[in-house]
């Protein structure tokens, strides 16, 4: 017990000892600085022996504290010290120097071939063709958007900034976002923060989204105000309206910005109160059923003056989907895009069991709402995007083959523009000041060099692309199939993405004659006029 106290007290005990014995001495040498050291030591070690909140300081003042300063620095010395470069966390450490080099218009090459192992399960690649094609322009990846009921369609680029929203994001970064996006003729989605001045400050492409708090074009009960809307969706600027019913990395909750983010400035942008959280309902208000959201599309298209309007998502409930492709049906309204969000896609602030546990994939929500447009017909009438931890050409590319038309990515544009990872977005103290809104911390990124990045990064990845899709012998990214990726799924067996994934007949949910289990089930269970499903789901399905 003795061994104990002293191991516990022993430093507080010499910091108090020192403290007393230099006093008389003071006068004669000039030993101050260590009796000021020791002497604050001592104030420090007696006020955590005094203090309730911390065990561990309470049994060992001052050297206790050593805990908690190592637990505080323990991510970035993982980052900096001990990561691999192939730790995702999320996203590893090769992922982000691939964007630091692009976006630097830096030579991304490597030398002595791959780091990552070929034979392990999961290991993805495209195979290559014998009579590689002619060099593509990367300016041509492009994508037509609006269907027959759209009179503003839009020519968009294959690779696109995901949506982030002022407030989330520092007003430089939405500059210098905006501005590379503009420099080079791609869109920006603006997140469900509503339209900033610095969104329009250069007078890049705007993806108006359009959350459940309906910020800017709001009453002031936060319900959809059409003449507000009405007023901004006509701008030349926005291109296009996206309705975001679920968010990939907290799907089913609804937006956050903490209340020290929310300035003078943001609560103007949004149409909300300062001095509180800035927090989205978790529904819509201006409909409640799928035959609902698409009057509502078909009205937002009507305010826009014909704009391309569709919705994002991250797949839930299967049924759910199909009900609103049965409202299709019903109504005869179609949206002009969908974008499906993965649950690995980022976000500034969600609580943590909605990061892990909460939505499908990107991937298999790509998949099946790409197998429900086809066995509906539907397929050629509707664009869709994708969303989710896409960084890299071979990202674009195995996204592509499996349904996607185009792709949009978030952090990837973040890293362009400074951002180093440290997962501090939601306290207002990011390093970089990508995700502050402090204006000293936002003040280091200076917008015209982190525009050059941006612009860069997303030239230099279409032409990564452009490379690769010669060297498969296509000349567009609109030809890839999923017979063009490869998947190991075992140490000694690899397997097309065409044999991997179960793809439906064009027209299939139609006919009547599925031969999928899951998706026969599901369109059973789909109601156009509830998101409420018929019966009870039963049997052993799966997503693809």
């Amino acid at each position: 017990m003795n061994f104990s106290l002293l191991s516990r007290y022993a430093f507080l005990a010499a910091c108090i000892i020192a403290t007393l014995a230099s006093l008389p001495f003071l006068s004669t040498y000039a030993i101050w600085p260590l009796t000021l050291i020791a002497g604050l030591l001592s104030l420090l070690g007696l006020y955590d022996v005094l203090q309730n909140g911390h065990a561990v300081r309470r049994n060992y003042p001052i050297l206790g504290r050593i805990r908690y300063l190592v637990e505080g620095i323990r991510p970035e010395i993982r980052q900096y010290l001990l990561e691999s470069d192939s730790d995702a966390l999320p996203f590893s450490r090769a992922q982000r120097s691939l964007v630091y080099a692009r976006a630097k218009n830096e030579s991304s090459e490597k030398a002595f071939g791959t780091l990552t192992d070929v034979y392990q399960p999961g290991f993805e690649f495209i195979s290559h063709s014998m009579r590689p094609a002619p060099l593509s322009d990367p300016d041509s990846f492009r994508i037509g958007i609006g269907g027959p009921q759209c009179k503003q369609p839009y020519s968009a680029s294959i690779f696109n900034i995901s949506a982030m929203s002022f407030g989330a994001l520092s007003a430089n970064a939405i500059r210098a976002l905006n501005q590379g996006a503009k420099r080079g003729h791609f869109a920006h989605d603006t997140g469900e923060g509503s339209i900033s001045p610095y969104h329009r400050e250069h007078g890049g492409d705007l993806i108006w989204e359009l959350g459940s708090g309906y910020f800017g074009c709001r009453t002031e009960d936060g319900r959809f105000d059409p003449q507000r809307f009405a007023e901004q969706a006509q701008s030349p600027q926005v291109r296009m309206i996206e309705i975001k019913l679920s968010q990939g990395a907290k799907p089913g909750h609804g937006g956050i910005l903490p209340k020290h983010k929310v300035t003078l400035e943001i609560a103007n942008t949004r149409g909300v109160p300062m001095g509180q959280d800035c927090i989205s309902p978790s529904s819509h208000s201006a409909f409640t059923t799928p035959i609902e959201l698409m009057q509502f599309i078909a009205q937002l298209r009507e305010l826009s003056g014909g704009k391309p309007v569709g919705f994002k998502l991250c797949l839930g409930h299967p049924w759910e989907f199909m009900g609103i492709a049965k409202a299709m049906l019903e109504t005869g309204i179609l949206p002009d895009f969908i974008v499906v969000d993965g649950k690995e896609g980022g976000t500034g602030a969600a609580p943590l069991e909605f990061t892990d546990h909460m939505g499908v994939p990107m991937r298999e929500g790509l998949l099946f709402v790409h197998n429900t447009l086809v066995g509906l017909n539907l397929r050629d009438k509707i664009r869709i995007g994708a969303s989710g931890k896409i960084i890299s050409a071979f990202d674009i590319a195995s996204v592509l083959a499996i349904g996607a038309d185009w792709c949009n990515s978030a952090r990837g544009f973040m890293f362009a523009v400074g951002c180093i990872q440290s997962q501090s977005c939601h306290t207002n103290k990011c390093p970089t000041g990508v995700a502050t809104q402090d204006p000293l911390r936002q003040r280091a990124l200076v917008v015209p060099d982190k525009a050059d990045r941006v612009y860069h990064f997303h030239r230099n990845t279409l032409k990564a692309l452009a490379e690769m899709l010669a060297a498969a012998g296509l000349t567009h990214p609109s030809q890839l199939q999923a017979r063009h990726v490869v998947r190991r799924v075992s140490g000694a067996e690899i397997m097309l993405f065409s044999q991997l994934h179960v793809f439906l007949k064009p027209g299939e949910l139609l006919s009547g004659e599925i031969e999928g289990e899951f998706y026969s089930r599901m369109w059973a269970m789909a109601r156009a006029d509830s998101f409420e499903p018929n019966g009870e789901e039963t049997g052993n399905e799966c997503y693809a």
